[in-house]
């Protein structure tokens, strides 16, 4: 009998977190369409790295991405920690005025038809992640006090035998973790996890073997939404058909700003 309770207890206890994750994930999905009103800077760097974990090359590059009539533009800021030249800035902000002149151009049914594809791709870029909480079996591990704000740590392992409705839900059948999920506002604060199979990365240059570490944060901004501030890939992967080698993948987001329409880009 007491057993049977444990079981039962179990059952609602795992209940309750598929039901926090489900909150959550709507949460994401609100928090990636509210993105395009914010500007940002990103701290990009790939690294390719020794036997003993040692950096052996690294490259990096800083970008803002700006938001032009609804549209979000990237540019680069710098390169391997050194400012663009005073060409190659000139070159970003042409790119800039350029795309900026396309958008003045438009017609009214034409500016209408290019914000509802851009809603509609956004919308479809994570609409893959609604499948998180019938995909995964969760578990309750305990709770914690992060940056000042509780949040409860829920595991995550692939259900056997679950088929993915959605094409690109089918990565994350390779992908097992743990989700920090802030208590008051069901909002994801951290997420740690490892591939548990071969899984292809960076739109397919690249194949993640299995032990690769993922690690996602994001914060809160301006008291009405969450959104990325850092994340960093680490593992094994092969380039192509031949080359393995031991690399980092990481990107700090900072300085987020709201957009104003009657913001002006210029060049320093």
């Amino acid at each position: 009998m007491r057993f049977a309770l444990f079981l039962v207890a179990a059952a609602l206890y795992a209940q309750d977190a598929r039901e926090i994750v489900r909150q959550s994930v709507e949460r994401d999905q609100a928090n990636w369409l509210r993105m395009r009103d914010y500007t940002w800077t990103a701290q990009h760097a790939e690294r390719q790295l020794n036997g003993d974990g040692r950096i052996k090359s690294e490259q990096t590059e800083q970008w803002e991405t700006v938001v032009l009539d609804g549209e979000p533009h990237r540019r680069i800021l710098e390169k391997n920690g050194k400012p663009l030249s005073t060409a190659e800035a000139r070159k970003q902000q042409e790119k800039l005025d350029a795309a900026l002149a396309k958008l003045k151009s438009e017609t009214a049914e034409q500016r209408r038809r290019r914000l509802a594809e851009g809603e509609k791709q956004r919308r479809k870029e994570r609409e893959f992640l609604r499948e998180i909480p019938e995909l995964y079996e969760f578990q309750m591990l305990g709770e914690e006090v992060v940056d000042g704000r509780p949040v409860w740590i829920i595991g995550a392992k692939p259900r056997a035998g679950y088929r993915p409705k959605h094409g690109d839900a089918k990565a994350l059948m390779k992908i097992e973790g743990k989700l920090w999920i802030d208590k008051t506002e069901y909002q994801w604060v951290r997420l740690e996890a490892e591939t548990t199979d071969t899984l292809s990365f960076a739109l397919f240059l690249a194949r993640l073997a299995p032990g690769a570490k993922l690690v996602f944060e994001q914060t809160r901004i301006n008291n009405e939404l969450w959104l990325p501030k850092h994340s960093l890939v680490s593992g094994t992967a092969r380039l192509g058909l031949v080359k393995k080698i031991s690399m980092q993948e990481e990107i700090f987001w900072s300085n987020y700003r709201k957009f104003h329409v009657d913001s002006k880009i210029v060049v320093e």
